[in-house]
């Protein structure tokens, strides 16, 4: 594994897209067999694997771009957790269907305009990429905004543990939209995407989501940042942990 420092800004830029949907993927897995109905486990499920299927065609690119002899399963299992540039809202745990729910909605709300906008990339790889994905992340955000609607709207108690999930998780969703450095000088190339261009369609998206959920937008909240430049929760530890066990534990193994 080569050192972090010698990386590239086109491949950190990769890197941040492809561990969002790799970490996010991870975390809707583990309701695999766990979800509150048959069909709603089975919709996780695929949705999870679609998000793997992103990722890895993300992290396939960002080993070419690497060279030598990086693959994307050395960079799925041999990066350290400080390696890792996943917003921090990705790695935040389950907790109830509710949570998962909110979680998936401001990412796939995000997601949705992100990839659409990629389309416009300058950089071949990624556009194509973003074209193979598009259709998949539209239906994650038609799933997720539906939950919102049902759940927010739905019974007394399901009502309270949606705004709770809200109130819990949107200091984690400043991050998604709001460009430091990198995602400025990648929007200026032409290759990445402006933050500050979708960052009013994702508000006015997930505000009219939330308004038809009956559920109250906080005000006035600190927004967590750092995920994006390999500053971590703990979570993510324990994410890793699971996730890289076995090449870890059995380095070099092959199918």
């Amino acid at each position: 594994m080569q050192s972090y420092t010698k990386y590239s800004p086109e491949l950190e830029y990769v890197l941040r897209i492809a561990d969002n949907s790799l970490i996010m993927g991870h975390r809707v897995s583990e309701w695999c067999g766990h979800g509150p109905v048959l069909e709603q486990d089975i919709a996780l499920t695929n949705i999870a694997l679609d998000l793997l299927g992103q990722s890895r065609m993300y992290l396939q690119y960002a080993a070419e771009l690497m060279g030598g002899e990086e693959t994307e399963d050395s960079l799925a299992f041999l990066r350290d957790a400080m390696q890792f540039r996943n917003c921090l809202l990705v790695e935040r745990p389950n907790g109830d269907f509710a949570h998962t729910m909110v979680r998936s909605f401001l990412f796939d709300s995000f997601h949705y305009f992100f990839t659409k906008e990629l389309l416009n990339s300058s950089d071949k790889r990624l556009k194509d990429i973003a074209e193979k994905s598009l259709k998949e992340i539209t239906y994650h955000r038609k799933f997720s905004a539906e939950w919102t609607i049902r759940l927010g709207d739905g019974t007394e108690e399901s009502h309270n543990r949606m705004q709770n999930a809200v109130d819990e998780l949107w200091p984690y969703k400043g991050e998604l939209t709001h460009p430091d450095s990198l995602d400025k000088k990648m929007a200026k190339k032409g290759v990445g995407v402006d933050l500050k261009k979708i960052e009013p369609m994702v508000g006015e998206f997930v505000g009219q989501i939330m308004d038809r959920a009956g559920l109250k937008t906080p005000q006035d909240v600190y927004m967590h940042r750092g995920g994006k430049e390999g500053t971590h929760s703990e979570h993510l530890g324990f994410i890793l942990a699971e996730m890289q066990f076995m090449q870890r534990a059995y380095p070099g193994q092959k199918w």
